[in-house]
């Protein structure tokens, strides 16, 4: 079910009132939503609500900023747990909302020597026989989805092949750059990175077994000092038009797909 142009109105209507940013309400978002968020931004603007501005990186880096003060009024986490420090620290509303599950997948661009449709047999495979020479990977210090790959490496007994050869990107986007510009042979992304038009028309992909590593549930949270244009766009993503781009991009919720 979508939100009509009378429902959005009505949600403008009774949000509390705040200052609005000119060009519309910031949005924090983990970089793994870059292909998808955009086109949810354009269909709540369809339906009659404003422009937001969309800033996306490492869902860590984009904790810090708001624990230092930065105006975003949503967040979009890669990592529910960062959600729940905003909540605790009263800097974000609770309970939050779950709105998918990451999955992440080995991608290789044409022409690589790694055949990432192999997935994890084939990355072990590569990294034994040496056409593995650079894995690109989101920084695991402050990435969900590289905390994720580290998890998986490790669990495939290859941590210590890999990790000399590991290309860090301060974000899963950058991380997945590397591996579409050629920085290096494969990269281990987000499902939702690769289905983008951009990567899958360049290469290929294949899922890891979710079983290595630990789930990536993904929680949308409104920030303390929301507005009305911020709450309705975070009621928007609960519509079935929100959900529906979610899905296309791989971020099924929890317990499905």
């Amino acid at each position: 079910m979508s939100l009509t142009r009378r429902s959005l109105a009505g949600l403008l209507a009774l949000a509390p009132s705040s200052a609005w940013a000119s060009g519309g309400p910031l949005i924090a978002a983990a970089s793994d939503l870059t292909g998808a968020l955009p086109l949810i931004a354009s269909r709540f603007r369809r339906a009659g609500g404003g422009p937001v501005r969309l800033t996306f990186g490492s869902s860590g880096a984009l904790t810090r900023q708001i624990e230092a003060g930065a105006p975003f009024e949503v967040f979009l986490s890669a990592d529910a747990s960062l959600v729940q420090r905003l909540v605790r620290s009263g800097r974000a509303e609770g309970p939050g909302m779950d709105y998918g599950r990451g999955r992440l997948v080995l991608y290789a661009r044409k022409g690589s020597p790694v055949r990432a449709t192999g997935a994890g047999a084939e990355l072990v495979r590569a990294l034994r026989d040496g056409r593995l020479r650079k894995l690109a990977i989101a920084n695991p210090d402050h990435a969900p989805y590289g905390r994720a790959a580290r998890e998986a490496l490790r669990a495939l007994g290859v941590w210590g092949l890999a990790e000399p050869r590991l290309v860090l990107g301060d974000s899963a986007a950058q991380a997945a750059r590397f591996a579409l510009t050629g920085g290096a042979e494969a990269g281990l992304v987000p499902l939702s990175l690769a289905l983008t038009p951009e990567l899958a028309g360049a290469g290929a992909h294949g899922r890891l077994d979710p079983a290595l590593y630990a789930p990536l549930a993904q929680t949308a949270a409104v920030l303390r000092g929301a507005g009305r244009e911020a709450r309705a766009f975070f009621a928007f993503l609960r519509s079935g038009e929100a959900r529906a781009v979610l899905r296309d991009f791989g971020l099924a919720p929890e317990g499905a797909g």
